[in-house]
């Protein structure tokens, strides 16, 4: 879908909210809090009762709950942030849609909010993982990874990709997060040469491959790390030349935005996958976002 297409299609409050209803109750309307299929529209709200007493929306109690913008402004909000490749950023977001820097921010963050993966199947086949630092420095300080944040990849090679913000970057870490991810019957388990990763690696023996860039080493047949690298080139590109500045603690929903819509990125129901992902996540606040 583009723009033009969302804005047609859902030009008016009554469309819009006849799509989140198909996307959160696709067997029939149920109430959220006794999940009775018996309910009733309320004459003139948009809301039904249900048999307990109580009275929703199709907005109740996810995403979109206590919000006062237009559905047509969130329709057209999640569009672009989706389809933006290298991410989009508050400040576009406040000119393109008229609204206020801080409206615009919490907009995006609810969004993000919902961008989140199931990672309960485990990487298999050809899984890469690396590591890189992300933010600023301190002029003249010799240990440079003092103000940065460590990121973690994991790739499968045609498959999903994973990010994680990280503590360190040490042996013990990184064997926690391939426990969690990787399948030990993975084909192959490639890394760079840093020193951990040979711990990391050691239980898949001989399908654990090492490329050695110390040597000038980048590829050598099937074996580099070409693939996750490429997920860090594109992740580095959305903090600088989009976000600009991405702060410690919220580093975490620009990765899952970032892994969300590349995992996505040959998936023509981008903008539909998005919203149904909205409609099943709990209401951020405000106040917890800024907590």
């Amino acid at each position: 879908m583009n723009l033009l297409t969302i804005l047609g299609s859902y030009s008016t409050d009554e469309k819009c909210r006849e799509l989140l209803k198909r996307l959160r109750w696709p067997n029939g309307v149920r109430c959220p809090r006794c999940q009775s299929k018996i309910v009733y529209p309320v004459a003139g709200r948009k809301q039904w009762e249900c048999k307990c007493g109580y009275q929703f929306s199709v907005t109740a109690g996810n995403i979109f709950g206590d919000s006062h913008l237009p559905l047509e402004t969130w329709f057209a909000a999640v569009l672009l942030l989706v389809e933006a490749r290298k991410g989009f950023s508050a400040n576009q977001m406040k000119r393109t849609l008229g609204v206020s820097y801080k409206t615009a921010w919490y907009l995006c963050h609810r969004i993000r909010a919902a961008m989140l993966e199931s990672q309960q199947t485990k990487l298999g086949g050809i899984v890469e993982i690396d590591e890189t630092y992300v933010g600023g420095k301190i002029r003249g300080n010799r240990n440079w990874s003092k103000n940065k944040q460590a990121v973690l990849a994991i790739r499968q090679r045609g498959g999903p990709l994973r990010f994680f913000r990280a503590k360190g970057v040490t042996a013990e870490t990184l064997s926690q997060f391939v426990r969690e991810h990787v399948s030990d019957d993975v084909e192959l388990f490639i890394t760079d040469d840093y020193r951990p990763h040979a711990i990391v690696g050691y239980p898949f023996g001989k399908r654990h491959k090492t490329i050695r860039h110390l040597n000038r080493s980048y590829v050598r047949g099937i074996v580099h790390t070409n693939t996750v690298e490429s997920a860090f080139s594109l992740l580095k590109r959305g903090i600088i030349g989009t976000w600009h500045q991405v702060s410690a603690k919220h580093l975490p929903a620009y990765l899952n935005e970032m892994a969300f819509r590349f995992n996505r990125r040959k998936d023509s129901d981008l903008f539909v996958d998005t919203l149904k992902h909205m409609v099943t996540t709990p209401t951020l606040t405000f106040k917890n976002l800024t907590a």
